[in-house]
């Protein structure tokens, strides 16, 4: 009963309201963003110097993983992990993240060990200083709207794991706008079980609170990161990749509602839920997973296109 009654509470409870008022907005777009920004010229233009000695891109992931401990630390967020026993950074494996904020990348950055890659969309490529690192750094662009494009995409990045490189994925396909979890693609799992490689949940926490999707409003607090037990993928074929999406969602789901003081009665947040589930994939499409043709209207790959590698 005593459970039950802790469940009850969890549910009906009213998500918090945000922190701090003016003086906190002065601070944040008068200080923390534009150094964010200084940030990113400075250590992006390193990064890119580097990338013309820097074959295997560890000198570029330095450069990110400083990157990411700097903004971290000069907007005082705190970032407490469970679970990193569970990270085996000598073998491959795919990260997979909830999305809720873009201090994500950030705290990806300086809690995973090792040297890994992420896929991302192929707008980012094409900033200045960011978009650059990510081309010369070697990390995977998915095109929202070729879907023949991104089945090549995914194909590269389960090269890349077998070839020992682990992968970061956002496997909502973006940010969400409400704090609640959303329904994920298949993308990252179909790399997952091409490349036979574990699947690692982890669960973000606070970001949200902190600085909410299309808001420059940055506040200090913590982050809570819980990485669960991987996932083994092998002898998993590609028409499994829906049931193994299912399982690691699942874990994530009741990771991070049992961890989170966001409430899932609150009509606003159901409200804000629903437009997240209309709004357009961000990062990985579901295109992605069962391709077309091209919008001709050719009809569907054949299987031996969709499993096979690209030409």
């Amino acid at each position: 009963m005593a459970t039950t009654h802790q469940s009850k509470e969890r549910v009906e409870r009213e998500p918090p309201k945000p922190r701090g008022g003016l003086l906190s907005r002065l601070r944040s777009y008068c200080i923390f963003v534009p150094l964010i920004y200084l940030y990113t010229g400075i250590m992006g233009s390193l990064s890119l110097l580097s990338s013309f000695f820097d074959r295997d891109g560890r000198i570029q992931h330095w450069f990110a993983v400083h990157w990411a401990r700097m903004i971290l630390a000069t907007a005082r967020v705190c970032i407490c992990v469970e679970g990193a026993e569970h990270i085996d950074p000598s073998q491959a494996a795919v990260y997979a993240a909830n999305h809720l904020s873009a201090l994500d990348i950030p705290v990806l950055y300086s809690c995973i060990p090792g040297h890994f890659r992420i896929m991302a969309k192929r707008e980012l490529f094409s900033y200045p200083f960011m978009g650059w690192h990510l081309t010369r750094s070697g990390q995977i662009p998915i095109d929202q709207g070729d879907a023949r494009a991104s089945l090549r995409s995914l194909n590269h990045a389960s090269k890349s794991l077998r070839k020992g490189m682990p992968l970061a994925i956002f496997p909502e396909g973006g940010r969400s706008a409400s704090g609640q979890m959303r329904e994920f693609m298949g993308g990252a799992f179909y790399v997952a079980i091409k490349a036979q490689a574990p699947v690692v949940p982890m669960v973000i926490v606070g970001t949200y609170e902190l600085l909410p999707m299309n808001s420059f409003h940055l506040r200090p607090g913590k982050v809570h990161m819980i990485i669960c037990e991987p996932i083994p993928t092998t002898g998993m074929v590609p028409r499994q990749m829906d049931e193994l999406s299912a399982r690691v969602r699942q874990i994530m789901y009741s990771t991070y509602y049992a961890h989170s003081t966001l409430s899932l009665s609150h009509p606003e947040r159901r409200r804000a839920e629903r437009q997240d589930t209309n709004a357009p994939p961000d990062v990985i499409l579901s295109e992605a997973t069962s391709p077309t043709r091209g919008s001709g209207g050719e009809g569907p790959l054949s299987h031996e296109e969709t499993a096979g590698e690209p030409t």
